[in-house]
């Protein structure tokens, strides 16, 4: 496959509080909130668009698939970072008193494939998985 551009994407997705998004994605991530409304939110996801859609009845609905031996939420997303980055971010979450739903760990230690891995839910129950890798020409091998 040719190489890739970066390309920006758009995800949309149901919370249940305005503020409560604002704060976690705003002051415990760190992302920009671009705009708001009484029932939208554009955030700014690490040069990605999202937008929280003030639908409480949706918010956190998910179901799991084993990965690793742990139930991972199948409906989830985040952003491949960094290794210190990704470490820093841990720790900004742990500051936070956030709860992990997966502690932050590191699966293939020493291998080619080593990838750090964390899961959280923001505050209307959405899971996000965020990642990283020793080798970034890992993150599409087989």
């Amino acid at each position: 496959m040719a190489e890739q551009s970066f390309k920006r994407f758009h995800l949309g997705f149901p919370i249940s509080d305005i503020e409560e998004t604002r704060k976690f994605y705003g002051e415990i991530l760190g992302c920009d909130i671009v705009r708001s409304s009484e029932r939208t939110i554009n955030i700014n996801f690490w040069g990605h668009q999202l937008v929280g859609h003030l639908i409480p009845e949706f918010a956190g609905k998910h179901g799991t698939n084993e990965i690793d031996g742990n139930p991972v939420p199948v409906h989830h997303f985040g952003v491949i970072l960094e290794w210190d980055e990704w470490e820093a971010l841990a720790e900004r979450i742990r500051a936070s008193e956030h709860d992990f739903v997966f502690e932050p760990y590191v699966r293939d230690k020493g291998l080619p494939e080593e990838e750090g891995k964390m899961f959280f839910r923001d505050p209307s129950g959405n899971t996000m998985e965020f990642k990283t890798f020793k080798n970034e020409d890992q993150i599409f091998a087989g």
